[in-house]
């Protein structure tokens, strides 16, 4: 037998099916002479990242019970360009491909595929500048429009919210060590809600 593979689908809503990638993909292992290990599918948003059946595919890579995932495109696998690449170096570590029926290959312990994720982690970066550019843009105009941003002088959310609490537990007798480890919050916290 070939290579162990486990075979990847996704679809992102439950009006759609996962039948045309799961046909495409047992076909392309059966040509490619992989040996399927499993076959897993499964509805989620891609922008999710806690998705159930990616990360029993990233438990085979792990525990060694794999070579290969199988996927008809990398964008059923990656939620995003650094997602993309973080799970493709996890992968590698445990010398797993990752490959799209496709023909696109992922595999980093070749030229060709460290130069592909090479070129993901420079876009994911880029990504990430524009994201931070745009935060800033958005904080600038919001200032600019005489938004006050975070929190003011003298606001302590934990505070007002526990002074009630502290108040009565220390009225019943309680030390402010006893009152900071009940509500789990610093005697410091406590000291300055029973001063004011």
């Amino acid at each position: 037998m070939g290579q162990r593979a486990a075979l990847y689908c996704r679809v992102s809503t439950a009006d759609q099916s996962c039948e045309r990638q799961e046909r495409d993909l047992l076909d392309y292992a059966e040509r490619c002479g992989y040996e399927v290990v499993g076959l897993f599918k499964e509805t989620a948003s891609g922008a999710r990242a806690d998705r159930v059946e990616r990360q029993k595919v990233m438990a085979l890579g792990r525990a060694r019970k794999i070579e290969v995932v199988l996927v008809t495109e990398l964008t059923r696998w990656g939620r995003s360009t650094s997602d993309l690449v973080n799970t493709l170096y996890d992968l590698q570590s445990w010398q797993v491909s990752l490959i799209g029926q496709t023909g696109f290959q992922c595999d980093l312990s070749t030229p060709q595929g460290r130069l592909i994720a090479g070129v993901m982690a420079s876009i994911s970066e880029f990504e990430r500048d524009l994201l931070r550019e745009r935060v800033k843009s958005g904080l600038a105009a919001a200032k600019a429009r005489g938004k006050i941003l975070g929190r003011q002088k003298g606001q302590n959310v934990v505070a007002d919210k526990m002074a009630p609490k502290v108040k009565k537990l220390r009225l019943q007798g309680q030390s402010i060590r006893q009152i900071a480890a009940e509500l789990s919050i610093s005697k410091t916290t406590v000291q300055k809600i029973l001063i004011h």
